[in-house]
This record gives C-alpha cells, sequence and structure tokens, in this order.
C-alpha cells in the first residue's frame, strides 16, 4: 500500500496527489454539514417534510447542470489557464456560504436565504468536481495512463473515508456542538482546499488539437453523482450515484478503453455526432433517470426522529452501514455480475428495491414491533441492503452510458449523461415533496405515509416496463 502511493507520489506529484485526496474526501465528509442542514430546516425552521424536500431538491440543482462547468472550464481560460483559476473560483463558492452561514444567524433562520446559500455551495462542490475530474484526466495521459485506473481508486478510496468519517462525526457533533459550530467547523476543509490549490502548478494554455477538449471535461469521478450522504442527510434521492456518484472507477476504465480502441469511422461534423449520440442515448437514459419514482427519504427522516426517536448519532452510524453496503455491492457486481445480462441485472435490482421499501411499510405499521424486530435493526438492515443493490442498478447504467458515447467526446457526453440522472432525481424528489403534501404528510401526522410508500413501490417497478430497450444480449462488458 504505502510502496503503492509513493509510486503515484512519484508519478503525478506530491501536490496533485493530496489535492485530488483532499477534493474527494471533502466531497464524502459534506455528510458532516448536511446533517445539521437537516436538523435546521426541520428543527429550526420548523419546515413540513413537503417544504424541506423542497429546499433541498432546489439546493443541489447545480448538480444538474455540470456539463455546463465542464465547457466554460475547457474553452473559456482564464488568464492563460483552463483548472486552477475555475477550482479556485468553485473552493470559494464551497467555502463563503458555510462562514455566513455560520456567522449570520438571521440568514440560517430563513427559509429563502437558507436555500440561495446551499444553491451556491453545491455550486462550488459540482464545479470543484468536474474541475478535479477533468485534471486527473488530463494527468493520466500518455505516459501515465498506466495509473490511471489508480488514481480512480485513490480518489474513491478517500472518498469513501470522507464519508463515513463524515456520518459517524455528524450526528455526534449535533449532540455536542451549536448549530452554528457546525458550519463553520466544516469551513475548514475548503480553506485548506484553498490553500493547497496555489502548490499545484497549471501550465498556460498552448495550441492544442481540438479533439483534446472534449475529453478532459466534465468526466465523472467518485462523486460523479449526488453523495450518498447528502441524500441520506437532506432528503435527496438514492441513485447510486454516489454518490455522488461511486462506481466510477469502472466507469473511468470504460472511458480509457475506448479510447485505446479502433477509432470508428467518423460520420459527419462534430455537432451530428452529439445528435446522434442524444438521439440513441435520450430515451434509456430517462428510464434510469429515476423520474418515475417519487423520493420520500425526507419524509422517512422526519418519521424517524419524531416518532421513532432515533437520535442523529445514530442516524450517522446506519449511513456508515449504508457506505460498507455500497462497496459490497460494488465488490459483488464487479465480482460476480458484470458478465450478466444487463436486463437480468436490472430486472433483479428493481424487483429487490420495491421488496426493501417494503420494509418502511413494516416499519411505519410498526409490524416489526409484533415480530419482536427493533425499529433499530429494521433501519441498518434496510441502509445496507438498499445501498447495495442499487449500485447493482447504477453500474450497468454507467456502462450502457459508456457505450452510447462516440468516440471524442466521451468525457463531455457522459458528464451529460451523469447530469441527466441527477436532473431526474431531483425531479424525483420534487414529485416525492408533492405526493407527501397531497398525501396531507407533515410533522406530527403520518397516518397516509403508508399510502404513499406503497405508490412508491409501484412507481419502482416501472422501469422494468422499458428494460426492452436495452440490447437482449447486453451485459457489464458489452452493450
Amino acid at each position: 500500500m504505502i510502496e503503492w502511493l509513493k509510486q503515484l507520489r512519484i508519478a503525478f506529484g506530491t501536490s496533485f496527489l493530496w489535492l485530488v485526496c483532499l477534493i474527494y474526501f471533502t466531497q464524502g465528509f459534506r455528510s458532516f454539514v448536511w446533517t445539521a442542514v437537516s436538523y435546521q430546516l426541520k428543527d429550526r425552521l420548523k419546515l413540513s417534510p413537503s417544504a424541506s424536500q423542497f429546499v433541498t431538491s432546489i439546493a443541489f440543482f447545480p448538480w444538474s447542470i455540470k456539463p455546463i462547468y465542464g465547457i466554460l472550464s475547457d474553452c473559456i481560460p482564464i488568464k492563460g489557464r483552463k483548472r486552477i483559476p475555475y477550482l479556485v473560483i468553485a473552493t470559494l463558492l464551497s467555502l463563503f456560504p458555510w462562514v455566513i452561514l455560520g456567522l449570520q444567524e438571521s440568514i440560517r433562520n430563513s427559509r429563502d436565504q437558507l436555500m440561495i446559500f446551499l444553491l451556491l455551495q453545491n455550486l462550488g462542490s459540482a464545479m470543484a468536481d468536474v474541475v478535479i475530474d477533468a485534471m486527473i484526466a488530463e494527468a493520466a495521459r500518455l505516459e501515465k495512463a498506466k495509473f490511471a485506473g489508480d488514481l480512480q481508486s485513490v480518489s474513491w478510496m478517500t472518498m469513501a473515508l470522507g464519508g463515513m468519517c463524515g456520518s459517524l462525526l455528524g450526528g455526534h457533533a449535533l449532540s455536542n456542538f451549536p448549530m452554528e459550530n457546525i458550519f463553520l467547523l466544516f469551513a475548514v476543509l475548503p480553506t485548506v482546499q484553498l490553500l493547497s490549490c496555489a502548490f499545484v502548478k497549471e501550465s498556460p494554455v498552448c495550441s492544442k488539437p481540438s479533439s483534446e477538449v472534449s475529453t478532459s471535461n466534465g468526466d465523472d469521478g467518485p462523486n460523479g453523482n449526488i453523495s450518498d450522504e447528502d441524500e441520506f442527510s437532506t432528503g435527496m434521492p438514492k441513485t447510486k450515484t454516489l454518490r455522488r456518484k461511486k462506481g466510477s472507477k469502472k466507469k473511468k476504465k470504460i472511458t480509457i478503453n475506448r479510447n485505446n480502441d479502433k477509432m470508428p469511422e467518423k460520420d459527419g461534423s462534430f455537432p451530428s455526432q452529439w445528435f446522434r449520440s442524444l438521439r440513441v442515448a435520450g430515451f434509456p437514459t430517462a428510464n434510469y433517470s429515476e423520474v418515475t419514482i417519487p423520493n420520500l427519504s425526507t419524509v422517512m427522516f422526519y418519521y424517524q426522529t419524531e416518532v421513532l426517536n432515533l437520535e442523529a448519532s445514530f442516524l450517522g452510524t446506519a449511513r456508515v452501514i449504508g457506505w460498507t453496503g455500497l462497496m459490497l455491492g460494488t465488490f459483488i457486481y464487479n465480482r460476480f455480475l458484470k458478465k450478466m445480462r444487463l436486463r437480468r441485472i436490472l430486472m433483479f435490482a428493481h424487483v429487490a428495491l420495491s421488496l426493501l421499501t417494503l420494509l418502511d411499510v413494516v416499519l411505519v405499521t410498526r409490524l416489526n414491533v409484533s415480530l419482536g424486530i427493533s425499529d433499530q435493526t429494521m433501519v441498518l438492515f434496510g441502509s445496507a441492503l438498499s445501498d447495495a443493490v442499487n449500485q447493482f442498478k447504477f453500474m450497468p447504467f454507467l456502462i450502457l452510458s459508456g457505450h452510447l458515447c462516440p468516440p471524442g467526446i466521451e468525457g463531455t457526453l457522459f458528464a451529460l449523461f451523469m447530469s441527466i440522472n441527477n436532473l431526474g432525481s431531483t425531479i424525483g424528489s420534487f414529485v416525492g415533496a408533492s405526493l407527501a403534501s397531497i398525501l396531507n404528510i407533515s410533522s406530527g401526522s403520518f397516518d397516509n405515509l403508508s399510502y404513499g410508500i406503497v405508490i412508491q413501490v409501484i412507481c419502482t417497478f416501472m422501469p422494468v416496463g422499458f428494460l426492452f430497450l436495452i440490447p437482449k444480449e447486453a451485459t457489464g462488458i458489452s452493450a
């Protein structure tokens, strides 16, 4: 392990490797502060579950337009440099909202102002995610290409470590620190990130072939999607993302391998390639984007804290178990399922997710108590299994998207696919908030929550009807 890290340090430099690890650790550690945001919306602002979910859905919208940041970084250099200046801007956007929220109680206690500052913070985080992925793609070219997978492994591990630490510490911090101190404590990481940018050198832009521009932009790294920790804390839907976002090591390998393959004959101009790719990918991508599935995770968060009286520290522990399940799901997929037909994998994933969602019905109707199963066991068991199964669904999506990208614009188009997925998750969150409002589910009134969960289960089955769009023989390594 130590020798491996030494090789990466020699290949890429200490400052660059440190910056990569720091940014991905920070992305994972966001669960530390977003747990506090959840309780701020619930306990201080007294928002209903649907209103709270609406606020967080708006706040996470910047993750749905990630290609824009990549295009800006690629096409509009600042003082001759395409990456570090944008990374500095992104870090400042990530830093100052937390400082202001920590110092200004009036802003922190205003729903609209809080939403605006959370939106700005996510804008900075999403932009930093795109820029650092572009820097990784550029650094791993040519003679360093053999280290590309290793660099992604480091990114993955540091983000997972950050997620676990943030989940564990976030709940305990709420019990021991005022809300404003948690915001200020988290601001330390973006501050260190800002200072670290000064130690990474970037060569000025020179005339390069146009084909290089798009391949470096927006290639989603481990946090290509919204982080699971953010989803837990704020009620954003579980995509498999992840988290943001997660499973990206596989995707990176796909992109690199495609570049090494023999390039097919190009038919038409660059715009025509975009049109063909979007036309082919549009419907399957919409299928996977989870628009059809209403997200009720914020409602469940309210139920767990108000009715079940689960403490923040326990919910943080549940997220660590979820991270463990997610990594286990990734291992199982890569080890045993990647050669299985995609239709079968996705069929299993949606059926399993539907059954796991029914566990929430058992929890809400209190059937688990009559069966002698504690609420804590139900939450921990459901968290681990749900995150693992979500990986079975999300990793084939990454693979299918990779095969739909025409040569030469893999990076940009992959960022577009991930953004479509994030946008679908955001829409699903809006649908969930609307459903909660229609069913009159509010803080202290969860009588109709079981009906909402049943509707969610039914909607989870809907994408199964579109699996015929995937080629019958497509597997995890060919499409």
